[in-house]
């Protein structure tokens, strides 16, 4: 580089030059053409590296959570966070003082956002390791932190998540990804009270429907064994009908005596009615039955050999009352199991309202969208950033060359310059012949 030669001043003084702005105005003024030529390259150049530098879209969403959050969830979810975050202990120590009031549900949120949890699951769901260029999950799961921001808002709670990616259709889907594993994360972590009753009410209503298909099973086995359909009105329909038959029977024996008086016994009005007397007390005997004990279990109720029941539509009125007991136990069961369940069905309903309102609710103020405009680079700004660095370092180079040109020769720092730079420019030129052979 040729400089140009010196002002007056500096001729006449031998010494450095002079910190005088005006003075190293005027000698950027002497090389302004040199300054011209390398701030037009690097204007050029600044512009190219600035449209070489790919673009990143931003997309952005907003979320409310929920106001108080004093449950067993809180804790679950917070030393989840922590624990697959790698900062369990500060993870803790952020719900403990939240759980005194320090903080809100805002933190809790911004954490489980932040963990390793919603970031592993992410970064697998999207194959971020292919796209980030990283050999492992924990790489990718820095990378993708670096692209997001998660920011909080003190006053409102309000929590904003922005994305950044070179594609904004996946921009988009990350944020997106984003508030889908809070949800599952709040969903799946969730114990709270209405949770746990939900779960035992739920198991009692599957033991309490299994012991009413038994019962009931039971006494439909045992009315159809024993022909037991409704045991008062079976008792109430048989003393009425042993009562209609007895009197048929002793309006039929008065006639057969008036019969026998006026015909004799050989006539046949009065042998029709001797029959009919039979029959009638056939059935008096069969309706009435024998005081025996009731048959076991294992044997058949009805007995085709027994002549007692043969055609019996409903069972004698003399074990009428020793079926009663088994019918009333197998009956009181049936409806206390109906009764129990019913009561367990009511409970397991509005368990589940519970849970529902015990779950955080994650609310969405403003979804993610598809960015249409790119976020960075700002071209402008970096081509005039890199063209005035042009600028300055070519000016500073300027100004140090000429202030080191006007030292001294006799000058301490020249001559250690003088033994170093020589030793340096061998050092390496031995060092770079062996690069070329080691090539």
């Amino acid at each position: 580089m040729n400089m140009a030669p010196s002002t007056p001043v500096l001729t006449e003084n031998s010494k450095a030059i002079p910190a005088n702005w005006a003075v190293r105005a005027t000698l950027l003024w002497q090389h302004r053409t040199l300054l011209k030529r390398v701030t037009s390259v690097a204007l050029v150049l600044s512009l190219v590296i600035a449209f070489l530098i790919p673009k990143q879209y931003k997309s952005t969403a907003s979320i409310m959570p929920p106001d108080q959050q004093g449950s067993g969830g809180a804790m679950m979810l917070a030393a989840l966070a922590g624990g697959r975050g790698g900062g369990g202990l500060g993870a803790l120590g952020s719900l403990a003082s939240g759980l005194l009031g320090g903080h809100t549900t805002t933190a809790l949120f911004v954490n489980l956002l932040q963990s390793g949890a919603v970031r592993g699951h992410i970064v697998q769901r999207f194959d971020l390791k292919r796209i980030y260029h990283s050999r492992y999950n924990v790489d990718a799961a820095k990378h993708l932190g670096r692209q997001t921001k998660i920011s909080d808002d003190k006053k409102s709670g309000v929590i904003t998540i922005e994305v950044e990616d070179r594609d904004p259709v996946r921009a988009r889907d990350l944020a997106q990804a984003y508030l889908d594993e809070l949800n599952k994360l709040v969903t799946q972590t969730s114990t709270s009270t209405g949770h746990r009753e939900r779960i035992f009410i739920e198991h009692r209503l599957d033991a309490v429907r299994n012991d009413l298909e038994q019962a009931q099973l039971q006494l439909s086995e045992f009315s159809s064994k024993n022909s037991t359909i409704d045991i008062k009105e079976q008792t109430r329909a048989m003393v009425e009908a042993g009562a209609r038959v007895q009197a048929e029977m002793l309006v039929a024996q008065s006639g057969l005596q008036s019969l026998r008086q006026i015909y004799g016994d050989s006539n046949m009005r009065v042998k029709e009615t001797e029959a009919r007397i039979a029959s009638l007390q056939k059935d008096l005997v069969q309706m009435t039955g024998s005081s025996a004990p009731l048959k076991s279990k294992d044997s058949d109720a009805m007995d085709p050999s027994d002549p007692e029941d043969k055609g019996s539509l409903y069972p004698p009125l003399r074990q009428l009352p020793r079926l009663a007991v088994p019918y009333a136990d197998l009956y009181r069961r049936v409806k206390v199991q109906e009764a129990v369940f019913e009561l367990l069905t009511q409970q397991y309903e509005l368990a589940r309202l519970e849970e529902a309102k015990d779950v955080p609710v994650v609310s969405v103020i403003d979804a993610p969208g598809v960015p249409e405009k790119k976020s960075f680079p700002p071209r402008l700004i970096v081509a005039l950033a890199l063209t005035f660095l042009a600028f300055a370092a070519t000016s500073g180079t300027i100004l140090i060359r000429e202030s080191w040109a006007r030292l001294n020769p006799n000058d301490p720092r020249k001559a250690l310059a003088a033994e170093a730079v020589p030793v340096i420019r061998r050092r390496l030129h031995s060092m770079l012949p062996s690069r070329k052979d080691a090539a």
